[in-house]
């Protein structure tokens, strides 16, 4: 899970916007305060009233019984009315308690709260009654179940078959918060993956957010790069990723991985550096690889109707990491389904690399119900013992959503949001049918250059997504795709194959 979404706290706050932390932490008191200063007015205005009436039936009784009114009964209401007053002096101050701790009267002592408990988006969180400190919970599931029609084009072809069955893609819990209204933290855990079951740090960084639109990152994180990966894995439009932005990630930006970079953005404009060291699990006994990515993406038209952006990305590995003396990579990957984790493009081992360049462009746009984007990835692999490769990929997409909604674009990110359903899903309620969108997407990779042969992969992705609330989500997924692929000898190591897949997601 991408850095950004984690620091879009759950509790709804935008971490950038310093102006709106302490304001939203004013209700309480400024309720009590006007509680208060109205109850005074009041008092003063019953004292008089209460005054008033007792004097006035005094001076009738007296005036009935033919006397005159004396010092002495003078005294005696003005007593009375003190009585009264100090009975209304503590109904003040237990209205004004009552209302800075935010509860009806209970026996006991009364006293403010320190901390706020709440509720929201499915995510508990506590924070301080000033707001400067927070801490909540987030977590995952996207758990799936699929299986393949896949037909090998020869008996050399590798692998023969892929196995049906079910994965836990994603099982992540963990914490989110801040400090000092500055400094904000994650730790999440993941228990799924591409094969589920262990455990590992999907999340563990630091961001400071003192200065207005910008952070400051450090730590594992799933850096803000390619228009597909800063979009978060709870909104993107199908079960996975194309192939061609999982291989170029993967070379410095992908997975959770060690790093330290800056965003900024503003209205019109998003950019963002970093440099990255090892995914996480990385045994450190060996060298370690590092990487300088960056992205810069422009949105002329960003409204309520209208989504327009454009822009780029480039990533430079400087060194491969692993043993001394070895300085190697392999690009391999699935069939854009993770169910049966087997790679079937894959250039196997590629040795003497000095270093990578990944060039890549992207587009995207929504307007009202629709919504598309693309981008295109150049590769090139400079060798100190052989030639340079080049290898290209990319993807186009399309989605519309049948029930009205639309994807916002979330300007923190530079990434489109999820879908909120304007009428969640109830069986057994006055309810609506939540929202469904329908997608598809092209893509493909060619992994084929200069006497390496890792196969030229082409997939149609076709997509029924039914949001049943915020918070929950069914996926429908089937890819169709060929892989072409030879050898030295000219064999056919191809496939063709179908498969089909849904997912069941939860997420808070």
């Amino acid at each position: 899970m991408k850095r950004g979404e984690y620091l879009m706290l759950p509790w709804g706050e935008n971490q950038n916007n310093r102006r709106s932390k302490t304001k939203a932490n004013k209700p309480a008191t400024a309720m009590a305060r006007q509680g208060l200063a109205r109850l005074n007015h009041r008092q003063k205005f019953l004292s008089a009233v209460l005054g008033a009436i007792a004097f006035a039936g005094a001076v009738s009784t007296a005036q009935a019984s033919g006397q005159t009114v004396t010092p002495e009964q003078v005294e005696d209401l003005q007593k009375q009315i003190r009585v009264l007053e100090k009975k209304l002096e503590s109904v003040r101050q237990k209205t004004f308690l009552n209302a800075s701790a935010g509860y009806m009267p209970t026996k006991g002592t009364f006293a403010p709260p320190d901390v706020l408990v709440s509720m929201k988006g499915g995510s508990p969180r506590i924070c301080t009654a000033d707001g400067f400190n927070c801490v909540g919970i987030t977590g995952r599931l996207h758990f799936d179940v699929g299986g393949y029609n896949y037909t090998p084009n020869s008996a050399a072809t590798v692998p023969q078959d892929l196995q049906d069955g079910v994965n836990a893609r994603r099982a992540r819990i963990g914490l989110v918060g801040k400090f000092a209204r500055d400094w904000f933290y994650a730790l999440i855990g993941e228990f799924g993956g591409s094969q589920d079951g262990s455990g590992t740090i999907n999340n563990a960084f630091v961001s400071y957010k003192g200065f207005e639109h910008t952070s400051i990152d450090l730590g594992y994180m799933k850096v803000m790069w390619s228009l597909e990966q800063a979009t978060s894995s709870n909104n993107i439009t199908f079960m996975e990723r194309s192939s061609a932005q999982v291989m170029a990630a993967d070379l410095g930006a992908g997975g959770q991985r060690a790093a330290v970079g800056v965003i900024s953005y503003d209205k019109w404009w998003w950019a963002a550096a970093y440099l990255t060291g090892p995914e996480r699990a990385y045994d450190h006994s060996l060298r370690v690889p590092y990487s300088a990515v960056g992205r810069l993406v422009f949105t002329p038209i960003n409204t309520d109707v209208a989504t327009f952006l454009f822009g780029g990305e480039v990533l430079y590995l400087a060194d491969t990491g692993g043993a001394p003396g070895v300085n190697d990579i392999r690009l391999r990957e699935r069939i854009e389904l993770r169910i049966d984790p087997t790679r079937v493009l894959d250039t196997h081992t590629i040795a003497n690399v000095d270093d990578v360049r990944v060039l890549s462009g992207e587009v995207g746009g929504a307007i009202g119900p629709f919504h598309g984007q693309g981008e295109y990835f150049d590769y090139s692999i400079s060798r100190s013992g052989g030639s340079d490769l080049h290898f290209k990929g990319g993807y186009v997409q399309a989605g519309y959503i049948l029930t009205g909604e639309r994807r916002t674009y979330l300007q923190h990110d530079a990434a489109f949001g999820g879908v909120h359903p304007s009428h969640p899903f109830f069986w057994d309620m006055a309810g609506g049918i939540g929202a469904w969108e329908i997608a598809a997407r092209y893509s493909y990779m060619d992994l084929n250059d200069n006497l390496v042969f890792g196969g030229k992969q082409e997939n149609i992705v076709v997509g029924l997504n039914w949001y049943l609330n915020d918070n929950m989500r069914l996926m429908f997924n089937w890819v169709h795709g060929t892989v072409a692929k030879t050898n030295l000898a000219n064999q056919d190591l191809g496939a063709k194959y179908d498969a089909f897949a849904m997912r069941t997601q939860w997420a808070f």
